[in-house]
């Protein structure tokens, strides 16, 4: 009798599909979903900008509430929070190539943008997160085991506060795409998240900034949950010359609106690609 503990499997595994359709199904289902939220805005209803229960995203199911939400007290659940201020956001948190002592494998890039309001002003002193996978497609993270490399110099993690102009910057590497077991060979368009909090930790608002021509776009059902092109486009970093650094990195400029019609769309908390 081995002495050796079974190894449990991997939560993701536990996600995949009971079909587990190739990719052409899972395209087709995204284009007739996309037409049936057109036909929905044609008779006066409102889908939502983001479709719930979307077929083609087979763990969406998992991934939502499944109760009403309960309003409660901010104020109450603030004394019970973890609290950080400006002062412990150090500036090399904001540069992901710095923080080991060599230098990560990849395409360096650096990455700014405004943080604003539907009317355009700038939001100041706001604390902005990202995460994201290494050159190769891997996280550092346990439930990402796919067969790419890790990185010991890149940990994928950074943050920093918004200026008064409401501004932001990274230097970071450019992410690779990744399988994930929603469908027969899925892979997900490069992407990093980023999480932006309001004053207070009960306001935090996630999403994922995608780069522009990614041949993975039409092909991936989190992307297209979103079912309006320009609200998609909105999702999409613009390469700026004039932000890449001579002999050291390329340059994307990506905006951030919290709220109106022109608002960036941002994913549910518990939502994980």
């Amino acid at each position: 009798m081995s002495d050796t503990a079974p190894q449990a499997a991997a939560p993701e595994s536990l996600l995949r599909s009971a079909d587990f359709p190739p990719q052409s199904q899972i395209t087709q289902e995204i284009i007739d979903r996309h037409a049936q939220a057109r036909e929905q805005i044609a008779a006066g209803e409102t889908p939502g900008r983001s479709l719930r229960d979307f077929a083609p995203y087979r763990s969406s199911l998992l991934r939502h509430p499944t109760k009403n939400p309960r309003l409660v007290d901010p104020e109450t659940i603030e004394l019970h929070s973890p609290a950080f201020g400006q002062r412990d956001v150090a500036a090399i948190e904001s540069d992901l190539t710095l923080q080991h002592t060599g230098e990560p494998q990849g395409e360096r890039m650096t990455v700014t943008g405004r943080l604003l309001d539907s009317w355009g002003r700038p939001i100041r002193n706001q604390l902005i997160e990202v995460w994201q996978a290494n050159a190769a497609g891997r996280y550092i993270h346990q439930r990402d085991q796919h067969p790419a490399p890790l990185d010991p110099n890149f940990t994928g993690a950074g943050r920093m506060i918004t200026n008064d102009a409401g501004e932001y910057h990274f230097t970071t590497i450019k992410p690779g795409p990744y399988p994930w077991k929603n469908h027969i060979n899925a892979w997900r368009p490069a992407h990093i998240h980023f999480s932006v909090f309001g004053t207070g930790f009960t306001q935090r608002i996630i999403t994922q900034m995608y780069f522009p021509g990614d041949p993975l776009f039409a092909l991936d059902p989190i992307y297209n949950t979103i079912h309006d092109q320009k609200d998609r486009d909105r999702l999409i970093a613009t390469y700026d010359h004039d932000l890449t650094v001579p002999e050291f990195s390329m340059g994307y400029r990506w905006d951030i609106v919290v709220d109106g019609p022109d608002a960036t769309w941002f994913e549910p908390e518990e939502g994980e690609h």
